[in-house]
Order: C-alpha cells, then structure tokens, then sequence
C-alpha cells in the first residue's frame, strides 16, 4: 500500500532551524506565527475563525533518519520512539495545539508555535475540547519530566 500527502500549506516561525525550538506548545507561551494556506484550500477556511485553537498537523521535513529507540529531550534514558514525541518516526508527521488569534483570506495567525519556520502543512484541525481534552490519563516515564516540558528547547539530536 502507498500513501502520499500533499503539503496544504505552509507554517512560519521565528525559527529559523532546529536548534532552540520549544519542543511543545506549552514551552512556546507567547511564540507568534503564521500559516498560510495555499489558495486552492483557502476555502476550507470558513468557519475556523470561531474556534480558539486549532490543531496542526505537519510533515517534519527536516528529520533525515529513523529510530526506534531514542533518548527523548526530556530524559536521559532511552524509550520506544511511540512513548515518545521524538521527530525520528517512521512517518514524521508533527502535531500541535496552537492557539488561533485569527483568520485573514488563506492565512491563518497562531500563537504558541513550536515549529521550524518552512514547516510543510499536511492539516488543520478544530481543537474541541469536549473530543480533545482527557481527565483521567496517565503518563508514563513522563510524569518524572513534566515541569521540565515547559523550558526544553530542542538541540541536533534528531537531525
């Protein structure tokens, strides 16, 4: 079976490589963008406006190799690369919430941007939070690393 995407769009950061990137959303409070959106899916745009935060999903274009096993940002053990969000994946596709300050013909203006500027888009979703948002959830290795998650930037590691 063959699967292909085709970019929808672009992402623009501040970032302009890998290195210092905030490694999620929560650690890129107050980080401004922009997506724009090619004109051939502009009109895929109506409505998004009503929502606060929308949910990006993108081809992280910079990763040149794949593992398995990584030592994630914020340990310093090794764990699958799946309980992990480590950039090295078989499909390197990136995800984040961002928040959405508005919507200006097919450009889109996000705040909390954790991306490489030239990011390929692939998707936009809503966030809702009655689908998207969990109470009763554990996590893992991660719950020794948590406040970490706020000031980790990104190094080399999986370029």
């Amino acid at each position: 079976m063959d699967i292909s995407y085709q970019p929808i769009g672009v992402i623009h950061t501040p970032f302009q490589s890998v290195e210092g990137v905030p490694i999620q959303p929560v650690a890129a409070s107050g980080v401004r963008g922009h997506v724009e959106i090619f004109p051939e899916f502009a009109d895929g745009l109506k409505d998004l406006s009503g929502f606060s935060h929308v949910i990006l999903l993108y081809h992280l274009h910079l990763v040149r190799e794949t593992r398995l096993t990584v030592v994630p940002f914020l340990d310093s053990q090794p764990h699958g690369v799946f309980a992990t969000r480590a950039p090295v994946r078989p499909n390197p596709i990136g995800l984040s919430v961002v928040k959405l300050l508005g919507v200006e013909g097919n450009t889109l203006y996000v705040e909390n941007v954790d991306v490489v500027d030239g990011t390929p888009l692939l998707d936009v979703k809503p966030y809702v939070s009655e689908f998207d948002h969990l109470t009763d959830i554990r996590l893992g290795w991660l719950e020794k690393a948590r406040e970490r998650a706020r000031t980790q930037k990104s190094d080399d590691r999986f370029l």
